[in-house]
C-alpha cells in the first residue's frame, strides 16, 4: 500500500503516532510531538495551527492520549495539549497549553539555535 510505505511517511509532516510507531518516529533528529485528547477543547483549537506548521515542512507527531495511555504515562502527561520536543529520541523540552503559531515557532527556534 503506497500510503503506508516508508517513503511516503517521510514526507507526511503531521503524523499520527501510537505505541507501535512512536519510538521509530522520534529516534532521529528533532521532532515535536503533541499529546491531545478528543474531549479537550484547546486541543481541537490547536489542530489547525499544527496543520499550518506542518505545511512549513516541520514534522509534528500527534498522539491521541485516549488511545495511547501507556505513552501518556511514560512521558508523564498531565494536561492537554502537551508538547514534547525530542532530539534523537531523548526529551529536550516539554510544555503544555494552547500555543499560537507564532509562539510554537519561537519555541522551536529557541531549541534549534
Amino acid at each position: 500500500d503506497i500510503l503506508n510505505s516508508s517513503f511516503v511517511k517521510e514526507f507526511i509532516m503531521l503524523q499520527e503516532l501510537n505505541t507501535e510507531n512512536f519510538e521509530e518516529s522520534i529516534k532521529d533528529g528533532i521532532k515535536i510531538v503533541v499529546f491531545t485528547a478528543s474531549w479537550c477543547g484547546y486541543c481541537q483549537m490547536q489542530k489547525p495551527i499544527l496543520k499550518e506548521i506542518a505545511e512549513q515542512n516541520i514534522w509534528i507527531g500527534e498522539v491521541d492520549s485516549d488511545k495511547n495511555q501507556d505513552l501518556v504515562n511514560k512521558y508523564d502527561i498531565g494536561a492537554f495539549p502537551t508538547f514534547v520536543l525530542f532530539k534523537d529520541g531523548g526529551v529536550l523540552a516539554k510544555f503544555s497549553g494552547y500555543k499560537s503559531k507564532y509562539d510554537l515557532l519561537n519555541i522551536l527556534l529557541d531549541y534549534l539555535k
